[in-house]
């Protein structure tokens, strides 16, 4: 059926193009490797430097400085043909359930299952065809104004700042992943059911504004999302701050980020790269799915077992009360790194550290180094190598762009990771 509507769509396009003079193109990435990893399997993956994808874009000058544009793009898993990748390993994470002790072992063991069912989609969990970008919109005199799915701006600036260009076992985003490790996002990377006004200047000066109305939002979880970024691409210099804030259904303050920092080009041989990245969320719009992997996975073993009423409405008094304070996030993170080019290849370095302010203080520190030779202009080949240093309850695990790590085996080991991988743009 995707296929079918994959070439609907082709014909549909070019159908267009042929009546309204609309510049269209195809293009995509095409990026798997291997990845060897402490605790975890030795895994084939897709999307390590980028993220695999297919997409199709087009624009159509209509006169006086307007022209009307158009993005889709699909995420592809060349490892296995699917749109939705796992975690790099099925090591279970246990911080959401810490403070659950008098809920019975058992009962736990079902939560954990339910909350973390192994091998299960990490990703693009509502099987979007178009899951990385959706899109159409009109480019004026005064900026350009866009509708759909899109990056957002706090995480565009995140990505400026991020001197493994948010890919590879490198990537600042490893250890921004929630508390303690991938329990949560830790910065909005797209937004659907948005509207996104963009400005660029002449002097490099830039600005965006998004708007997101119901489902809005990475996960489409928002009664309202809003953000913002001003940044400047001129001289050398790749910078900018980006602000997003998302609110949950019952329009209550959720996951909010403030992001500083990009790169400087010195010359031809080196670039440099800083960030810092604020996240603090009081009310995850991701509470009602583990409420549901109570009912659904917690209750009807229960009552098979018949326990009381009263006492099934105890333990879930403490489940609630406890999910709740697990899901909130209080973390300030910052990174630095560099790029430095020689011959026909980059190598890459950067170190990152994420301060847990709440009170399991679970800190994280990244190190990480990567190199890329170039086949040429569009394919390279490259590996990576990662390290991170977990304290107290973090499980922080190294991941690809476009696998989530996942977690360590138990809270406060450490985490590593050696990749290896080609990537080919067309």
């Amino acid at each position: 059926m995707k296929k079918s509507l994959i070439a609907a769509l082709l014909g549909a396009t070019f159908a267009c193009s042929a009546l309204a003079q609309t510049s269209v193109q195809i293009y995509g990435i095409a990026d798997a490797g291997v990845m060897w990893q402490k605790g975890g399997p030795t895994k084939i993956y897709s999307g390590g430097a980028d993220g695999s994808r297919l997409g199709i874009r087009g624009s159509e000058d209509l006169g006086n400085g307007y022209k009307a544009i158009f993005n889709v793009e699909a995420r592809v898993e060349l490892d296995n043909g699917s749109q939705q990748p796992a975690l790099m390993n099925d090591n279970p994470g246990v911080y959401l359930l810490r403070g659950m002790n008098q809920i019975p072992q058992a009962i736990r063991d079902r939560l954990q299952a339910a909350i973390q069912p192994p091998g299960a989609p990490a990703v693009n969990q509502e099987k979007a065809l178009f899951d990385r970008t959706s899109m159409v919109g009109l480019i004026t005199p005064i900026g350009a104004v866009m509708l759909g799915r899109m990056y957002t701006p706090g995480y565009e600036v995140f990505n400026m700042a991020d001197a493994f260009e948010s890919g590879t076992a490198g990537t600042w985003g490893h250890i921004t992943g929630g508390t303690a490790g991938f329990t949560a996002l830790g910065a909005d990377i797209r937004s659907q059911e948005a509207i996104q006004y963009r400005i660029a200047l002449p002097n490099g000066l830039g600005g965006s504004v998004m708007y997101g109305a119901r489902n809005s939002g990475y996960l489409g979880r928002y009664h309202k999302f809003r953000a913002g970024a001003i940044t400047y691409k001129a001289n050398g210099f790749d910078v900018g701050v980006g602000y997003n804030h998302g609110y949950d259904m019952q329009n209550l303050p959720s996951l909010r980020t403030l992001t500083v920092g990009g790169s400087y080009t010195l010359n031809e041989s080196w670039k440099f790269f800083a960030g810092f990245h604020s996240q603090r969320n009081k009310n995850s719009a991701l509470l009602p799915d583990y409420l549901a992997g109570w009912n659904q996975a917690v209750v009807p073993a229960l009552i098979a077992q018949g326990v009381p009423e009263a006492t099934r409405n105890a333990l879930l008094g403490i489940f609630q009360t406890n999910i709740k304070a697990n899901t909130q996030q209080d973390a300030n993170s910052y990174q630095i790194g560099a790029h430095y080019r020689i011959g026909n290849g980059r190598i890459v370095a950067s170190y990152a550290h994420q301060n847990d302010r709440t009170p399991s203080n679970s800190d994280a520190n990244l190190y990480a180094v990567g190199y890329n030779y170039y086949l040429s202009k569009r394919t390279d080949l490259y590996t990576a190598l990662a390290f991170i240093k977990n304290d107290n309850e973090a499980q922080y695990s190294p991941g690809t762009s476009g696998n989530p790590g996942g977690f360590t085996e138990a809270p406060g080991a450490d985490g590593r990771a050696l990749q290896l991988g080609i990537r080919h743009r067309f």
